[in-house]
């Protein structure tokens, strides 16, 4: 593992495979506001996934007048948000005994329910701002194979119960037995399962959405256009030079939304934010399947690892596909060299076959026949950041006044990055920031301390909406 993870992540590669989500590409796909760069600006920020957009969203919320321009190395939205599985599902029990065990109580409470209130914003916001992305919220459940993964999650429960509350709604777990899971779920062979709230959502078609409420109040968004370095600017070395392959330009305040790729900007966290390669696969369910279609979303949790899957709800494009991903421990070497890579050009084969055969597996006898169209729709994959310690780094850089950094995200983008962004923006304008830590987690801030724990590997396993898997 310290081979992969030192290796320097590369740009954004050019003609990654292509994903469902953007097929087809939005209008905004290679949108460049202006033919030219600016040569200077207040604020840049790099990346426009859901963490850049929300970002520039904020900036331009609080004041119009902000000169704000964001570089995109490939088309808007290409990366891991417009690469993932749909999910916007927590399991924040998955992790509360190990947050309490290394965070402590308090913190360990409000990172669940950190968690919980971003995908209720996620989804709130769609709803006020009319964002068409299919945009659903429901019930999902966990599947689990492994009797000590089952204890694990009924002590987890009960703790999550107690220190945040019986009532609190970011502890509401329902479990199941085996014979209940084979009746409702139409699994069959589990230990058990666990139910509760979650949901799913076009996560291109949200941020572009968010894009376009930017751009109305004065983003300058520039795609094709890759940050290839950052430096102090010369003239000013209170200010910051981007510079692209059309040129630099001079910036009051850089934002690094760069998630995996970070280190190629930013050296400092070369081995503490590592790329992992996942890979999703747009499925038509088989002909045994409900008619109406699933109700529900799955995680399947097994020893050592999981796949999630959401269904496509009513009313959107390919209504009842199943998208489904995961399975890098079924990969040589339990998925070793997914990780350092940031290559989604490629798919590694045996992962590829399993996660085409992984939901007609699960569900058995009741699959029955492939689509006479064939079973995939569309498969492909995506780079996701991992940090030493499992939390995402948000925050300003050490030592580097206005160069700003909102990274790692674990895999679960759609669950930590909305309000991560507005707290960000807070941080950054200097504003409630009292306020803002009854809310955001401490866990999750840039430090100079966090610089010093090293990537380890695979330690901790949980099942959110994408490859979720916590080093610590």
């Amino acid at each position: 593992m310290d081979e992969r993870a030192a290796i320097t992540p590369t740009l954004p590669r050019v003609n990654p495979i292509s994903s469902y989500w953007q097929d087809p590409p939005h209008r905004l796909s290679t949108h460049r506001t202006t033919s030219e760069l600016p040569r200077s600006v207040s604020t840049i920020i790099v990346g426009s996934g859901i963490t850049g957009a929300s970002i520039a969203y904020n900036v331009l919320d609080k004041s119009e007048a902000s000169s704000v321009l964001m570089l995109e190395a490939r088309t808007t939205c290409s990366g891991a948000t417009g690469r993932n599985g749909g999910h916007t599902k927590a399991a924040s029990y998955r992790a509360f005994l190990d947050n309490v065990r290394d965070q402590g109580e308090e913190e360990a409470a409000k990172i669940t329910r950190f968690e919980h209130k971003n995908i209720q914003a996620v989804h709130a916001f769609a709803r006020e701002h009319k964002i068409e992305c299919d945009s659903w919220q429901g019930d999902t459940v966990d599947i689990i194979y492994d009797t000590s993964q089952w204890h694990r999650a009924q002590k987890a429960v009960c703790e999550m119960k107690r220190v945040l509350g019986e009532k609190d709604a970011a502890a509401q777990y329902d479990f199941h037995n085996a014979s209940e899971t084979a009746e409702r779920f139409l699994i069959e062979g589990a230990v058990g399962s666990v139910s509760y709230k979650a949901g799913s959502i076009n996560a291109y078609k949200f941020v572009v959405g968010i894009l376009e409420l930017a751009l109305m109040k004065g983003l300058n968004l520039q795609t094709e256009t890759p940050a290839l370095g950052i430096s102090r600017s010369s003239g000013d070395q209170s200010h910051w030079t981007v510079k692209t392959q059309r040129g630099s330009i001079e910036a009051e305040r850089v934002i690094m939304a760069t998630n995996g790729y970070t280190a190629y900007l930013y050296p400092p966290v070369k081995g503490i934010i590592v790329p992992l390669r996942g890979t999703v696969a747009a499925q038509r369910p088989g002909s045994r399947m409900p008619k109406e279609g699933l109700r529900t979303t799955y995680s399947f949790i097994y020893g050592n690892g999981y796949e999630y899957m959401i269904f496509r709800p009513p009313g959107s494009t390919y209504a009842g596909d199943l998208v489904i991903g995961g399975c890098s421990i079924k990969a040589p070497e339990k998925g070793l060299y997914e990780w350092g890579t940031t290559d989604d050009t490629a798919m590694d084969p045996e992962i590829g076959q399993y996660v085409r055969d992984s939901a007609a597996n699960y569900f058995g006898s009741q699959w029955g026949e492939d689509d006479p169209d064939g079973r995939i729709r569309e498969q492909w994959t995506g780079i996701m950041g991992y940090s030493s310690q499992g939390f995402p780094l948000v925050g300003m850089a050490p030592d580097e006044d206005n160069l700003w950094i909102a990274a790692s995200f674990q895999g679960s983008g759609m669950v930590l990055c909305f309000l991560t962004a507005k707290a960000l923006v807070t941080m950054m304008d200097g504003e409630d920031e009292e306020e803002v830590k009854t809310w955001f987690p401490q866990a999750f801030r840039m430090s100079e301390g966090r610089l010093k724990y090293k990537f380890q590997g695979r330690l901790h396993e949980k099942a959110p909406m994408d490859l979720e898997l916590k080093a610590s």
